[in-house]
C-alpha cells in the first residue's frame, strides 16, 4: 500500500480525497488543513487523521506521497518541503507563480529520483489524448496554427472575491485558466518562442485579469497559435477547453466531449479513420476508472501518478519539469502585457517578447 497525505480541502482537494481514499492500493495517512470547522468534521465523519500544520503531519504520519490541493502561493514551499522529505508529489497547477521557482523544484525532483506529477488533468481527457496520438503520428502533416481556447463562468460580478482573483494567491485568470490550453499547447507543440499583442483585461475583478488573448509562436518553422480565454464567460454553463489544430493534410478541433478530425486526399491515413470527416468520441476514446466522480479524467491522472510510484519510474506525461515550462509561457504572456502597456503610455510601438528576454 502506498501511503499519502493530502493538504488543502478546498474543491480541488475534497475531489482528489474523495477519489484516491477509494483507491485499492492506498492508504490516507493524514489530511492537513487551515480550517479547524472543515477537520473537525471530516475526522469525525471518516476517521482520518486531521492536521492544522503541515509540517507535523509529514512528520508524524510519514507519508510516501502527498497531493498538494491549496492556494496556488503556497504550492512552491509545500513541493520543497516534501521533496527534502524524499516524497513524491503531485500538485494542483499552476505548478507555482514564479517559472524560476517552478525550474529549480523540476530539477530538484530530478535530481532526487521522485515522482513528480502536476494537476493539468486536460491531458488525461480521452479526446486530447488522441489529438497528441494523431500528431505524433503526422496524421494531417505539418501543423502551422492552434487556436487554443478556455471559457466559463468563474467571476460574474465584481464583489465576491476569492483566492483565486487575488495577484498574489491565485494569479488570475491567467494562472487559473489559460494554463489549461497552454499547458495543452505545450504538449502537442512544444516550447514556444516569443509571444506578442498580447492582451490582459480586468472585466469584473480589481487585481487581476478575467481574459486574456495572445499570439503566440513556435521556434523555426513551427506553428502559430493564438490564446483565447475568458473566465468571466456566463454563456457558458462550465468551463470549457477547445483546441483547433490547421495543418498542411488537414484539421483537428477537440474538446472534452469529442475530436472531430478532417482529413485531406493527401493526409497519411491512419488506421480506424478515413478521408474526409471523421468524429470520435470522448466515450469511446476513454478507458474505465476504479471511481468516478465530475470526470474519469480526474480519476486517471492519480491512478497514473500511484502507478509511477509502483513502478519506480519519476518521469510522466505530467511532470514538474512540463508544469515548469507552462508556468514560463505564462510568465512571457504577463511580461509582454506588461511591456506593452509601457509602450503604450510612452507612445512607442509594441513589440514581440522572445522567450530569451525572461
Amino acid at each position: 500500500m502506498i501511503r499519502i497525505a493530502l493538504v488543502g480541502l478546498g474543491k480541488m482537494g475534497l475531489s482528489h480525497l474523495a477519489m484516491i481514499r477509494v483507491h485499492p492500493d492506498v492508504e490516507i495517512v493524514g489530511v492537513c488543513d487551515n480550517s479547524k470547522y472543515m477537520l473537525s468534521a471530516l475526522g469525525k465523519l471518516s476517521g482520518l487523521a486531521t492536521f492544522t500544520d503541515y509540517e507535523k503531519m509529514l512528520n508524524e504520519t510519514r507519508p510516501d506521497a502527498i497531493i498538494i490541493a491549496t492556494p496556488s502561493r503556497l504550492h512552491a514551499g509545500m513541493t520543497e518541503t516534501a521533496l527534502e522529505r524524499g516524497i513524491h508529489i503531485f500538485c494542483e497547477k499552476p505548478f507555482s507563480l514564479d517559472w524560476k521557482v517552478s525550474a529549480r523544484l523540476a530539477g530538484l525532483a530530478e535530481q532526487k529520483g521522485l515522482v513528480n506529477q502536476a494537476g493539468y488533468h486536460y491531458r488525461f481527457v480521452g479526446a486530447f489524448r488522441e489529438v497528441k496520438r494523431l500528431l505524433d503520428l503526422g496524421a494531417i502533416g505539418k501543423v502551422h496554427h492552434v487556436l487554443a481556447e478556455a471559457y466559463g463562468p468563474v467571476v460574474l460580478r465584481p464583489k465576491g472575491m476569492s483566492w483565486r482573483t487575488l495577484k498574489e494567491e491565485g494569479g488570475g485568470c491567467l494562472y487559473d485558466y489559460a494554463a489549461h490550453p497552454v499547458n495543452l499547447l505545450n504538449w502537442f507543440c512544444g516550447k514556444p518562442e516569443s509571444v506578442s499583442g498580447t492582451v490582459m483585461n480586468s472585466i469584473f475583478s480589481k487585481e487581476t485579469d478575467d481574459e486574456v488573448y495572445s499570439t503566440i509562436r513556435f521556434s523555426g518553422d513551427g506553428p502559430s497559435a493564438q490564446l483565447s480565454v475568458n473566465w468571466s464567460e456566463e454563456s457558458y454553463r462550465k468551463m470549457s477547453v477547445k483546441m483547433t489544430i490547421w495543418g498542411a493534410a488537414g484539421r483537428i478541433c477537440a474538446d472534452r466531449q469529442e475530436c472531430q478530425v478532417y482529413l485531406r486526399d493527401s493526409a497519411e491515413v491512419p488506421p480506424g479513420y478515413h478521408k474526409g470527416w471523421n468524429v470520435k468520441y470522448t466515450t469511446e476514446l476513454t478507458e474505465p476508472v476504479w471511481f468516478y466522480i465530475r470526470g474519469e479524467e480526474y480519476s486517471a491522472q492519480l491512478s497514473y501518478f500511484v502507478r509511477c510510484i509502483q513502478s519506480g519510474e519519476p518521469h510522466n506525461v505530467n511532470s514538474f519539469s512540463s508544469a515548469a515550462e507552462t508556468d514560463r509561457v505564462l510568465a512571457m504572456l504577463l511580461a509582454e502585457t506588461q511591456s506593452s502597456r509601457l509602450n503604450a503610455q510612452q507612445g512607442r510601438p509594441g513589440a514581440e517578447l522572445s522567450s530569451a528576454a525572461l
